[in-house]
């Protein structure tokens, strides 16, 4: 994921719902914590700081479901298991 990306997801991971939008800003800068609008005014608009927390949350789960697989695969391998067999158990 580009960072854009990971900006919308991370906010849609912070609260339940349609509560953040984006100004209309048609350059590539248009998903950009400055363009952020909210919705829902019983929420309030987090820092960046609080973003780039839950950005780096969700990046170091990711990374550590990669890393879960590949030792459950090795693992596999160790027990002597091949690819073939170990793909279609998890593929």
């Amino acid at each position: 994921m580009n960072e854009q990306e990971w900006l919308n997801f991370a906010l849609a991971q912070m609260h339940t719902g349609q509560w953040f939008g984006w100004k209309k800003d048609w350059t590539e800068h248009r998903m950009s914590y400055e363009n952020i609008i909210i919705h829902d005014s019983s929420i309030a608009k987090p820092t960046e700081a609080e973003i780039d927390a839950k950005i780096q949350e969700l990046k170091d789960a990711e990374t550590a479901a990669i890393d879960k697989k590949a030792s459950g695969k090795q693992k596999l391998k160790d027990l002597g298991l091949d690819d073939a067999e170990i793909n279609a158990l998890i593929g």
